[in-house]
């Protein structure tokens, strides 16, 4: 099993859409291994998001990562990063395909509902900056056998 971190953004719990995307999560068949809603700091986002600290849009982007709580999470399930990624669609949300979370609920590059890690790599460092390890929790769902073949889980 692959363990990825997802960022339920600001527009997302001010739409009051959390459980409608946590529900899309589970019924494809990932299992939520960790959760928690926060305030983000400016010393986590300037950490999230050093890659764009620089750039003139960055004080817009940490304004509206701060205005209300974001919910982190750890999403498991085999290739758990790839299949996160494809279900949240492309960043813009005029540009990504009906049927994926951005596609179906986002009309914005920026305030596009959702954050997914887009490596393994990336993941366990976002997980880390976001989770201490007793927060992802590990375990066997009784509904594994009925969505994954036998073999399939690694």
């Amino acid at each position: 099993m692959e363990t990825t971190f997802v960022l339920l953004k600001p527009s997302c719990v001010q739409r009051q859409l959390i459980g409608e995307v946590l529900n899309r999560f589970e019924r494809r068949g990932l299992r939520i291994s960790g959760m928690k809603m926060m305030q983000l700091s400016d010393e986590i986002l300037r950490e999230h998001y050093a890659h764009l600290v620089d750039r003139p849009f960055f004080p817009s982007l940490a304004a509206s990562m701060q205005a209300s709580p974001v919910v982190a999470l750890a999403i498991s399930g085999v290739d758990a990063v790839q299949v996160v990624r494809t279900m949240t669609g492309v960043t813009n949300g005029r540009e990504a395909a009906p049927g994926t979370i951005r596609g179906d609920y986002s009309m914005s590059n920026q305030q596009n509902i959702v954050h997914a890690s887009d490596s393994t790599s990336n993941a366990a460092i976002e997980l880390a900056r976001f989770f201490r390890p007793e927060e992802i929790f590990d375990y066997t769902s009784g509904m594994q056998g009925y969505i994954y073949g036998e073999g399939e889980c690694k």
